[in-house]
């Protein structure tokens, strides 16, 4: 029982990646876990039954969250978008733009999927529309099968990182951090990945020009200023509705909250105007955006759970010795957990890494002096593999549901593959220049450091902690923690 006692925190690690590797819910699997060594710890006398009376309150504070409320705003924008066509006329259009290059479709895919990653935000909808509209055609004209299956599988994975991302939104919850400051930093990588997808098909071009040929002359319809007319009509208003959405978030002037609730009207406007709106597609895109919120809060509810107990049982000190003893300081820890998420990435999705990882690491990286809203784009690029790894990524699930039947699942796999090492190589790149990630005005950031009026991590966390009314650390667990060591 000593035993048991002195190690509570790494057996409770084990049995949740045991409950995990058994395909047990992860929601449940989490709650399970708490509950269980929880109601363990106070038989052996090493908790107070009080402990779970602070997960009501616990509840109701996720309930009470104003920030999660933008998740499903951006949902439901992207499902109604993707729903209304305006992936097809982009595809098409940007399509005739590149037409006469050679690789132009796959160019026009990677723009594309990442204009739909800056208006939809949603991974599934930019993968299963491109897979459907631009892979029969990109298989027509002669280009290879697995170039043709990792452009569409990894332009999809771009709404991992260009905001709105989902992603970034529960990573700036689980960090304490802004939403908006988040998403400023996440912009340039997320171009910069997007660059880096251009320059290897560009290379791939010059190496095997018949991987990817040009549009023959018969199938550009559109030239001249037919062509100028339709780039503008179907370019502007996805332009239009990111500054609606992203400049005003920006700027200072919404919350991404409200943001999200812009966004949602925009595409409901957009998808009136184009004539696709029907009671049919709002009542899909609603029932799927009611799905997807409420998967995201029952694995929050659990990771709560989870949380409290390990915290009161010392499972965060146990997880800071662990990795401040790492060697190599701030460079050692980030190398080891970088590794550790792209190889659990392999079995959880990025809702999952999130909740379970995030808070884990936080803290730690917080006492080496690293920058919370940098290390949490750099964890999101991380994560962004989990969708692009065989056989388990899930775009590549998404393209095999829509792909014709003479795509292999071993030619998307392959395909895959030299995506994947250039999402690590943009995890590189965030490391040797940390300055790509910048956000908020970086002059006040240096004048406050240099007078040293207040802490930086505090300033740009700012208003929103207070917003949501609730302690960013578990105050409950450490209350009790106290009271033990003084009944001792």
């Amino acid at each position: 029982m000593e035993w048991v006692i002195a190690n509570m925190a790494p057996l409770m690690f084990g049995a949740l990646v045991l409950f995990l590797l058994f395909g047990y819910p992860v929601a449940f699997a989490l709650a399970a876990n708490g509950i269980v060594f929880g109601l363990l710890g106070i038989e052996l006398g090493l908790l107070q039954p009080a402990l779970f009376q602070a997960l009501p309150e616990r509840i109701f504070g996720i309930m009470a969250n104003d920030t999660l409320l933008a998740i499903p705003f951006f949902t439901f924008m992207g499902l109604i978008l993707e729903r209304s066509g305006m992936a097809e006329d982009l595809l098409d259009t940007i399509g005739q733009l590149f037409g006469p290059m050679r690789g132009g479709l796959a160019f026009a895919v990677i723009f594309v999927g990442a204009l739909l990653a800056a208006t939809t935000g949603v991974v599934a909808a930019s993968v299963i529309s491109m897979g459907l509209i631009s892979l029969p055609i990109m298989l027509r004209y002669g280009y290879d099968k697995r170039l043709a299956s990792g452009v569409i599988a990894a332009s999809g994975t771009l709404a991992q990182i260009i905001p709105p991302s989902l992603v970034l939104i529960i990573m700036a919850d689980q960090l304490g951090r802004s939403v908006g400051d988040m998403y400023e930093g996440a912009m340039v990588p997320g171009l910069v990945l997007t660059g880096l997808y251009v320059g290897y098909v560009a290379l791939l071009t010059i190496i095997k020009p018949n991987a990817a040929p040009a549009l023959p002359p018969e199938a550009r319809t559109l030239r001249g200023l037919k062509l100028a007319i339709r780039v503008l009509t179907t370019l502007v208003p996805p332009l239009l509705l990111i500054f609606l959405v992203l400049g005003t978030i920006f700027l200072g002037i919404a919350t991404p909250t409200e943001g999200g609730a812009m966004g949602a009207a925009g595409a409901l406007i957009m998808a009136i105007v184009r004539k696709r709106l029907s009671w049919k597609l709002l009542k899909q895109a609603m029932e799927t955006t009611g799905k997807l919120s409420s998967f995201v809060v029952f694995i929050l509810v659990g990771s709560t759970v989870f949380g409290l107990v390990f915290r009161a049982v010392n499972g965060d000190l146990w997880v800071e010795h662990l990795l401040l003893s790492l060697p190599g300081g701030q460079l050692g820890f980030l190398i080891v957990v970088n590794i550790l998420v792209f190889l659990l990435a392999f079995f959880l999705d990025f809702f999952e890494l999130s909740f379970i990882i995030v808070p884990l690491l936080a803290p730690v990286a917080d006492k080496l002096g690293i920058d919370l809203i940098w290390f949490g784009v750099l964890l999101a690029v991380n994560m962004q593999t989990s969708f692009m790894h065989p056989p388990f990524g899930f775009a590549l699930f998404y393209l095999r549901s829509v792909a014709p039947a003479s795509i292999k699942t071993t030619d998307i796999y392959w395909g895959a593959i030299p995506f994947v090492c250039i999402q690590i190589i943009m995890v590189a790149i965030i490391i040797v220049f940390p300055n790509i990630v910048s956000y908020g005005d970086p002059a006040e950031k240096a004048r406050i450091e240099a007078q040293g009026e207040v802490d930086l991590n505090t300033l740009m966390q700012g208003d929103e902690d207070s917003a949501k009314g609730a302690p960013t650390e578990d105050s409950a667990a450490e209350l009790l923690k106290n009271l033990q060591s003084e009944n001792k």
